[in-house]
């Protein structure tokens, strides 16, 4: 897994990835459409925030490179690599309680708030890691 290069792209299975954390240099790209919406990604290696149709879906502090995103109503699964541990926000339903599994295992149940953000830490420390967040 690596660093996606053109910042946002489609894979063959359906899934998003995006995201640049090697990047020094603030980069963009909107307007990406997939499945019908309409995508826009900011990335360097300080931050990565994904949106869809203006609506907040993850943000990561450090920046991360995104493979395989994939968001069904049961929740959300991704690969995530960086440089670093990284605080990953996801924009989720509104006060929906939610398991959260980091490499297969489960680190517990959580509760998004209001606005149905949901903050989980990852460690990366130049590695990659898989995340299954999922209604509970």
């Amino acid at each position: 897994m690596a660093a996606v290069k053109e910042l946002i792209r489609a894979e063959e299975n359906g899934n998003l990835s995006f995201g640049d954390h090697t990047l020094d240099t603030k980069a963009k790209k909107e307007d990406f459409p997939h499945a019908g919406d309409l995508y826009k990604v900011k990335t360097y290696n300080e931050i990565t925030k994904l949106e869809r149709n203006g609506i907040f879906v993850y943000e990561s502090v450090p920046g991360t490179s995104v493979n395989n995103f994939l968001e069904t109503e049961e929740g959300v699964s991704f690969d995530a690599e960086g440089k670093e541990d990284a605080q990953i926000t996801l924009g989720l339903a509104d006060e929906t309680e939610y398991e959260v599994f980091v490499n297969g295992g489960s680190v517990g149940r959580m509760k998004t708030n209001l606005g149905g953000k949901l903050s989980v830490s990852v460690e990366l420390s130049g590695g990659k890691v898989h995340v299954e967040v999922k209604k509970a």
